[in-house]
């Protein structure tokens, strides 16, 4: 009997324990879960913070992108009389200005991403923009060399006065004869004003000849400009000068029959027309 109750007061004591022994196992397993959630959480927040950082980036590099572009698209305007003055140069100037080209061969093409995991998809807007880049740099260098060329293409009278003599053949005023006249003659008054026609670098200021006191103009791209006769100077070689800036004052010297500026524009040693360029009187 003594037995029998020994053995129901151990079952009951086991029964009563089985709840608590559930109930601690539970505990241990939500205690496990709550910690694997918050490690998970964690995680999630690092490579969340990864994506905001990598996001901003990005849009800081689309920002300074689109930043180019609009200066890019400022820059590369060009006075449309200029543009055209500019198409009429000769072939292998206007080849000197534009360099070798915009789109080298075996770069790569550009092409909308598909979507994919975050940090693929990330990489591949890097690599677009990065491209993107690297092509807005080349048009920038092309942009540079079109502005440099406009620059440099004499387009404005060099002298206020009258027309009267151009570029072609005509009687030399001193023997008559037929000749090949290199230039414009503008008839002027003396010490009027004489200006360069584009910015360039001054080559040499000095007596020549038939010229009389002459200074010529190296634009760059082999274009040249020569401006004779004149009474006096008002630059000296290696002077930088931009386009409207005063050189020199009309005279007669050298071989002229009165006072007057005789202009040439030479292209790589040809000789060109100054009519063809001439888009705009000289500053005032």
């Amino acid at each position: 009997m003594a037995i029998g109750l020994r053995t129901a007061i151990l079952s009951l004591a086991g029964l009563c324990c089985v709840p608590v022994l559930v109930g601690l196992g539970l505990r241990s397993s939500a205690y496990a879960e709550i910690s694997h959630l918050r490690s998970a959480a964690e995680i999630l927040e690092v490579e969340n913070r990864s994506y905001r950082a990598a996001t901003g980036a990005l849009a800081t590099q689309i920002q300074s992108l689109q930043s180019t572009i609009t200066d890019l698209g400022e820059r590369a305007k060009v006075d449309g009389a200029a543009a055209k003055a500019i198409e009429k140069l000769p072939a292998v100037v206007k080849a000197q200005a534009a360099g070798g080209p915009l789109a080298p061969a075996g770069s790569p093409r550009l092409f909308v991403p598909s979507l994919g995991p975050p940090d693929d998809t990330f990489g591949v807007l890097r690599e677009l923009l990065q491209t993107l880049e690297g092509r807005l740099r080349l048009v920038e260098v092309g942009v540079e060399r079109r502005q440099a060329l406009a620059a440099a293409t004499p387009t404005i009278w060099p002298a206020h006065g009258w027309l009267t003599d151009v570029y072609g053949r005509r009687s030399d005023p001193f023997t008559g004869e037929q000749e090949f006249h290199n230039g414009l003659d503008i008839s002027t008054e003396r010490g009027q004003l004489v200006y360069a026609t584009a910015d360039g670098t001054v080559r040499s200021a000095e007596r020549a000849g038939a010229y009389g006191n002459m200074v010529v103009i190296d634009h760059g791209f082999g274009l040249v400009t020569r401006y004779a006769h004149l009474q006096r100077f008002n630059v000296k070689p290696n002077d930088r000068v931009k386009r409207g800036h005063v050189i020199g004052f009309a005279g007669s010297t050298g071989r002229a029959t009165g006072d007057h500026v005789h202009y040439e524009v030479i292209a790589n040693g040809r000789m060109l027309n100054p009519l063809k360029f001439l888009i705009d009187r000289a500053a005032r």
